[in-house]
């Protein structure tokens, strides 16, 4: 699948990028695309997918791009943005994402400009917003 010039992709640095993987894949629903290991345990890069969304992501360095993001865990728990993703079935999403045990922030619930909503924490801190509003409709 080709992208349209101006589709964007959020890009998260871990200090466990190995652990967040297998988190975001088994709580969130994500799937590996790419996985590039790194040196010591490291991932150099990685894509994952969910539907037609994608994160990039990877191992903590000091290049002139990674010395610019630190995950929360680092930043007193500190999120400056969050990503959303839209999903059709959200009471399902919600149910295994809390089963796995998913650090739910805010449980699920009706938004007053429509769908539902729930927020929840990975494991390095990062916010995932996770929604059945699609903003596209």
């Amino acid at each position: 699948m080709e992208s349209k010039s101006g589709t964007m992709f959020p890009s998260l640095k871990y200090v466990n990028a190995p652990e967040a993987i297998e988190w975001l894949c088994k709580v969130l629903g994500f799937e590996k695309k790419l996985v590039v290991p790194g040196p010591d345990n490291t991932i150099a890069h990685a894509q994952l997918t969910l539907g037609t969304g994608m994160v990039m992501l990877g191992s903590m360095d000091n290049n002139e791009y990674g010395k610019y993001i630190k995950p929360p865990q680092l930043l007193d728990g500190i999120n400056t943005q969050t990503s959303y993703i839209y999903i059709k079935n959200i009471n399902a999403h919600y149910a295994k994402a809390k089963s796995a045990g998913a650090n739910i922030i805010i449980d699920l619930r009706e938004e007053e400009y429509g769908g539902k909503l729930y927020l929840c924490k990975d494991p390095e801190g990062y916010l995932w917003s996770i929604g059945s509003y699609d903003p596209y409709s």
